[in-house]
């Protein structure tokens, strides 16, 4: 092993120790990393790098939907949207048992689809759900549960700001992973469906079912979704019809889900001013953490410790579906660490030169849009995950009553549900790639 390796190693060995002492992982990043730089390559090659690194970095096109995409999301928690999803969802499916803890599933998928934010899903939802499920009697493990897992459909259905940092990491198409993560987002919502239909059946008092609606009263909750139809379909349908690339695409979606407040006079100046305000903080947290990324990855490769990772690999004699699996597990395990951003970041500029050394019987522009879809769905489990298991945290701040082991006892339903739905695309990969092959060709 030679010196420049171990270096690298025990760069590595420190980022995990600062992680785990929790000290914030963009500065764990930047600190690991200019150090790396400054003993393998010196400090007047550091200096040189922080010159340019930071606006090189920043200034790409692609970065510029990220803040688009959190104002939109930022905008919608307070333009009643989420409310509407509910009361929509719940007129068509809160009749049966289980079906209030169903609808804030269908709600989380759609806020989902104009918010994406695992943590603001969950938060939302958790607002707007959890009442009704209380006044329903669920068991409340299964109401938190239920809220807490639906909150990681944020993160996959389009669009997604974790799916555009891992397009961008890799230097795959956006609008490819866009597409891509829309069939896998709809089976997540169908297992969790069936998961709660299946819990109720075997405990009938958790999920009792909810009262029908008039007829009046369901045409009315249905007609008031239709909005969030139009956003979602003028971003999304926009974006994949070609209309307009994903930055312009999230502008509209900021202009109607803005338009749209201000119409029902939910959002004013006011709210529009702490939206922008937060933005602007989650932005800035997510740029800061990018430029600790490409420091880390710059030490990293200079250390040679991705490449000695891929080698080992490669020469280990493991098969390609042994080698995804274990790399999956890492990024579970790591998910009880981070946060899903921070794991993408650090993670994959080690796991994709590995992946990319096998043979795994497609094109590797395939492989990437893939493999990023699966790795997408192991980092949701970190958010029901413990110890971090942030969704879980959200919601347990809103059940204050409910104690946090009750709420992670509720989740483990959906991370066995989704452990089968990473087994299902692991199995077969084209309900991941058929939809961007079909609209691409």
């Amino acid at each position: 092993m030679d010196d420049s390796l171990l270096i690298g190693l025990v760069g590595l060995g420190s980022l995990v120790a600062l992680i785990a002492i929790r000290i914030p992982i963009a500065y764990s990043m930047i600190l690991v990393g200019g150090v790396g730089i400054a003993i393998l390559s010196g400090p007047a090659i550091l200096l040189s790098q922080l010159k340019n690194l930071a606006y090189s970095q920043f200034s790409i096109y692609d970065l510029s939907v990220v803040p688009m995409f959190v104002l939109m999301g930022n905008v919608a928690t307070r333009a009643g949207l989420s409310r509407d999803l509910f009361r929509a969802a719940n007129a068509w499916l809160g009749w049966m048992r289980g079906g209030v803890a169903m609808s804030a599933i269908a709600a989380c998928a759609g806020f989902g689809s104009v918010c994406g934010s695992s943590l603001a899903t969950a938060s939302t939802m958790g607002q707007v759900a959890l009442p009704e499920l209380r006044r329903y009697k669920y068991h409340p493990s299964l109401a938190t549960g239920t809220l807490a897992a639906g909150g990681v459909l944020g993160i996959l259905i389009p669009p997604s700001v974790v799916l555009v940092i891992y397009a961008i990491v890799v230097e795959a198409s956006i609008v490819t992973m866009f597409t891509a993560a829309f069939i896998p987002g709809l089976i997540a919502v169908f297992f969790f469906m069936m998961t709660i239909a299946i819990y109720v059946r075997w405990r009938p008092e958790s999920g009792p079912p909810g009262d029908r609606v008039s007829r009046e009263e369901f045409i009315a909750a249905t007609l008031q979704v239709l909005p969030v139809a139009l956003i979602f379909g003028s971003v999304i349908g926009g974006i994949y019809l070609g209309f307009f690339n994903p930055t312009p695409a999230a502008a509209v979606g900021v202009f109607l889900v803005t338009a749209y407040g201000m119409a029902r006079g939910l959002v004013r100046m006011g709210e529009l001013r702490v939206a922008l305000l937060d933005t602007a903080k989650t932005s800035g947290m997510i740029y800061l953490i990018l430029l600790g990324a490409e420091l880390l990855k710059i030490f990293m490769s200079r250390g040679g410790v991705p490449q000695a990772a891929a080698h080992m690999m490669a020469t280990s004699g493991l098969s390609p579906l042994t080698v995804l699996v274990l790399l999956l597990i890492a990024l579970i395990l790591l998910g009880c660490l981070m946060d899903s951003l921070s794991m993408i970041l650090l993670a994959i500029p080690f796991f994709w030169p590995v992946i990319s050394e096998f043979d795994f019987g497609m094109a590797p522009e395939d492989l990437k849009v893939w493999f990023g879809i699966l790795a997408l769905i192991v980092v949701e489990l970190g958010l029901i995950t413990p110890p971090v298991g942030m969704n879980v945290f959200v919601i347990t701040s809103i059940a204050k009553d409910v104690p946090m082991s009750q709420t992670f006892i509720g989740v483990v339903p959906f991370f066995v549900a989704e452990l089968f739905r990473v087994a299902l695309l692991i199995a077969f990969p084209m309900l991941t790639l058929w939809l961007p092959k079909v609209l691409s060709g």
